[in-house]
């Protein structure tokens, strides 16, 4: 009996390992729903935040990722700093983003194609100290923190979340 379930889990493991890559962006089926945080309060962004995580491809460059800042929501948008690492490259922004809808923001004036995609917040955990970021596109994905230290059980629920909206977790690095 163990030789046959040692056995599936080999099998199981090769399947896996053949299976297709994402269709569309580089880390998320874009054949999978995405759904933002419908429940989501701006104002309880403002303050200092922490990369922890982003999405990367395999053998690429590694860069540092810095801090994040929002401020307090003014006439629909919140002012925004930040020194991201995603897939490898440092990506700088310091303007506001408008607010685009529940669990939505829209850099302004950064490149449509890039960083300015609208950023969809999947996740954030009811204290607001843990956040999962993504895009429609699957060109890249990020988790934010209060603090460099992300707990166990808050990174599994941004896991988990980033999961079901079709990212795919092996390339998921934490710094």
């Amino acid at each position: 009996m163990r030789r046959l379930t040692a056995l599936a889990l080999v099998l199981g493991v090769a399947l896996a390992a053949c299976a297709p890559a994402p269709a569309g962006g580089a880390f998320r089926n874009t054949g999978v729903p995405i759904y933002s945080n419908a429940v989501f309060q701006p104002a309880r962004l403002a303050g200092d935040w922490v990369q922890v995580a982003d999405f990367a491809q395999v053998g690429a460059r590694a860069c540092r990722p810095g801090p994040v800042r929002f401020g307090p929501p003014e006439a629909g948008a919140l002012a925004l700093t930040a020194q991201l690492c995603l897939s490898g490259t440092r990506q700088v922004f310091n303007g506001t983003a408008a607010i685009a809808g529940p669990g939505r923001l829209a850099l302004r004036g950064a490149a449509p194609a890039g960083l300015g995609q609208t950023w969809w917040v999947l996740w954030v955990d009811d204290g607001y100290r843990t956040m999962a970021i993504g895009t429609p596109s699957g060109d890249f994905g990020f988790i934010l923190n209060r603090t460099a230290t992300l707990p166990a059980d808050r990174l599994a629920a941004a896991r988990e979340v980033l999961d079901w909206n079709g990212y795919d977790l092996r390339h998921l690095s934490l710094f």
